[in-house]
This record gives C-alpha cells, structure tokens and sequence, in this order.
C-alpha cells in the first residue's frame, strides 16, 4: 500500500470520509504519520460552514455548527476515548478496575461530566476563532489535537496494550512525533506565533495528567488516543484565545 492509499485507509478508521476497509497489522502501525494531515480534511468539514460564510456574524451558532459536524463526521470516536477514561480514572487507578470500566460500553456520570465540559470547551474556543473570522483556527485545533496524540502515543509507547489502538499506538515513532509537530505547529507559527506557543503551554498542562495515568495503571489503548485528541483540540482553541488577549 503506498502513501496516498495509507491516507485514505486511516482517513476511512478515523472518520466517515473515506470508505470503511479492512487493514493489515503493518498499515495500522504506520497510521500514525498520517493522522495530522487526516485532521486536515476533518478540520476542513468542520469549519467549512463558516469559511463559506453560513450563518456570518454568528459565531456562536458557527461553532455549534463546527462541533457538532466534528462529532458527526469522526463518529464520536475521540469523545468516547475520554468519556471511557474519565468514568475509569474516576471511579478507580488500581490496574484491574480500571480496564475493566474502560471496556464497559455504559457511560458513567464522570464520562458524561467530561463530555459536557469538553464539547463546551471545543465550542466556547471555536466560537472565540469564529468571532474574529478566523475560520482556519478551527481546522488548525483539529490538526493540533491529532499531532498531539501521536507525541502523546511516542511518550506512552512502552505501555501499549493489545488492541487496534495498541497497533497505532507501536507506530507512534519518534520521526513520525516530530512529522506531528511540525505540521501542527507550522501553519500558527505562520499566522498566530503567540497562539503556537501558547497552545503547546496548554497541551503540556492538559496531556500531562493523562500520561501520569497511563503509567499509574499499567497500559495505553485507542481511548487514551482519543482522550489526547480531543484535549488537544482544546489546548489549540486555548492558545488562540490566550494570544488574541495578550
């Protein structure tokens, strides 16, 4: 499989975007160089809306729009990863309880308290980009969120547990981590320098808690991935908002 059909096959696992396949082991494992430039095209359905001037002036109703398009056309995949983690971390951070609720398919009122605080996070910081007409900052949060999991995926790799998540997480190498960044990181430097730093500020603080868990239970899946994601959007809506204050 060659790089463009690698794209397209982790587009097709990430999102609705690209037909459903099944992949061998080996194309899972070299997903994770793919997944910022996956965001690319997510982050451009998201934010399309708004780049095509629907509901202009808006911009609260725009990053509704926004978010809810990203949890449609991702499945709500990322926002289950930390519904799962939140109800585990919870509840317990003993190994053996913890994997146990992590694989429950219920959703505990902890899982739903981090919905709830994550969806209206993604939406006050959209609303924040949105209201300066800054439509690209919301494709720019989603391709940060995903270089963020994969950095994310790189510090916890000794911690993989079996899993489809276990066959991204192996190839979160450290050329792919540095691919992550600097195509997460290039395109703010460009426009919004301050935002970069600020959001890679906000990333550390938000990630770091959640690599102590990974080490105080033993293990990394996909829901890890998902919750990196998803904090990760949040920390580049972050940086935006600290940087058009400063």
């Amino acid at each position: 499989m060659n790089a463009a059909a690698r794209y397209l096959a982790t587009l097709s696992f990430l999102s609705r975007l690209a037909p459903a396949r099944v992949l061998p082991e080996d194309d899972l494992r070299r997903a994770m160089f793919h997944l910022p430039l996956a965001g690319l095209i997510i982050g451009a359905v998201a934010a399309a809306p708004a780049a095509l001037g629907l509901m202009a002036g808006k911009p609260f109703l725009q990053a509704w729009l926004a978010v809810a398009l990203l949890a449609w056309v991702t499945r709500g995949l990322h926002l289950d990863g930390l519904s799962d983690v939140a109800d585990a971390a919870a509840a317990h951070v003993e190994p053996e309880h913890f994997w146990t609720i992590v694989k429950d398919s219920r959703c505990g009122a902890f899982g739903v308290v981090a919905l709830i605080l994550a969806l209206g996070a993604q939406g006050l910081v959209f609303a924040e980009m949105l209201r300066f007409g800054d439509w690209w900052a919301v494709i720019w949060a989603v391709v940060f969120g995903r270089a963020c999991a994969v950095v994310f995926g790189r510090t916890a790799r000794a911690y993989v547990r079996p899993g489809l998540g276990g066959l991204f997480l192996a190839g979160a190498s450290t050329p792919a981590a540095l691919w992550a960044v600097g195509v997460a990181l290039a395109p703010a430097l460009w426009l919004r320098p301050l935002a970069a730093a600020f959001a890679a500020a906000a990333a550390l603080v938000l990630l770091l808690p959640l690599r102590r868990l990974v080490t105080a239970v033993g293990g990394v899946n996909g829901d890890f991935l998902g919750a990196a994601i998803t904090l990760g959007e949040i920390s580049a809506g972050l940086g935006y908002v600290l940087a058009q204050a400063s």
